[in-house]
């Protein structure tokens, strides 16, 4: 996989427990990610598919598979915890399958990319 801020990790595919094929993915080893950047952390395609990743401006992002769409979820900066939580959910976006391929890593990020730059903000609830 080609992470886009010039550094990169090792993927391919592997037989798992059944004899078909998964794709695995090893995590980045280079984690900080500068100005405007986008890293993908770690990602697993297929009809599965999800990842998660950062931004340049601190924030967090995940992706995954529901309902025939990929649904990307923006976190606030400085989560408190290891695994986000609903109230951390700052923005999200979903596309369509239709133009994806699923198991193809460029594909991929490059669809991942394109929603977490056009995530909507959701509301905050009154806090």
């Amino acid at each position: 996989m080609q992470r886009h801020d010039t550094e990169s990790a090792v993927s391919g595919p592997s037989r798992g427990p059944g004899g078909g094929m998964v794709h695995t993915m090893t995590l980045a080893t280079h984690n900080e990610v500068t100005g405007q950047g986008f890293v993908v952390e770690d990602i697993t395609t297929g009809v599965h598919a999800s990842g998660f990743g950062q931004v340049g401006d601190g924030r967090s992002f995940s992706f995954y598979i529901e309902r025939q769409a990929l649904v990307v979820e923006v976190y606030r900066p400085r989560l408190r915890g290891l695994v986000p939580q609903a109230e951390d959910i700052v923005a999200m976006a979903s596309r369509k399958l239709t133009d994806i391929d699923l198991t193809d890593e460029r594909s991929m990020v490059a669809a991942v990319r394109d929603a977490v730059a056009g995530a909507h903000p959701l509301p905050r609830n009154g806090r």
